[in-house]
């Protein structure tokens, strides 16, 4: 009984030492993070404008439309933004603007006063209604958009 114990035990530490025996792969949401335009044009004024030019799109890569009821969009600070009832279709997006407007089904506004994403360097997080990580996307302080 001993050998078969100590031979199951080499063959299970030979088999983690390879990399065969691997933790499940998550599977990557059909939601995802596709771009984010982190440093509007020009000076940031704070104008509804300049804040509207600041933005996050994601993007359905199914071809099945996802309810976004609860999931969330927030950046290292944690500032978020959080989706109310909205259906977005099958291979379209939907650009989650930071100043005030009209939600419209390809663009949806956070209504904020002040701008969200930082311009040297953050990181956007899309959770679950549940608060499981979906996407995330994270840039540093070169160019004005990162496409992730």
């Amino acid at each position: 009984m001993k050998r078969i114990l100590t031979t199951g035990a080499v063959a299970l530490a030979a088999t983690v030492a390879t990399g065969l025996l691997a933790a499940p792969a998550e599977a990557a949401s059909a939601v995802q993070i596709y771009r984010v335009y982190y440093d509007s044009p020009g000076k940031d004024t704070g104008s509804n404008n300049s804040l509207n030019a600041e933005w996050v799109q994601l993007y359905n890569t199914s071809k099945t439309a996802r309810q976004l009821k609860g999931y969330k969009l927030r950046d290292k600070t944690g500032y978020t933004y959080t989706f109310g009832s909205f259906k977005l279709g099958g291979r379209k997006s939907v650009y989650v603007h930071t100043g005030k407007g009209t939600n419209t089904s390809a663009h949806r506004y956070w209504g904020r006063g002040w701008y969200v994403w930082n311009n040297t360097g953050d990181t956007a997080y899309l959770r679950y209604p549940n608060g499981t990580l979906a996407d995330k996307c994270s840039w540093g302080s070169k160019g004005a958009y990162k496409t992730c």
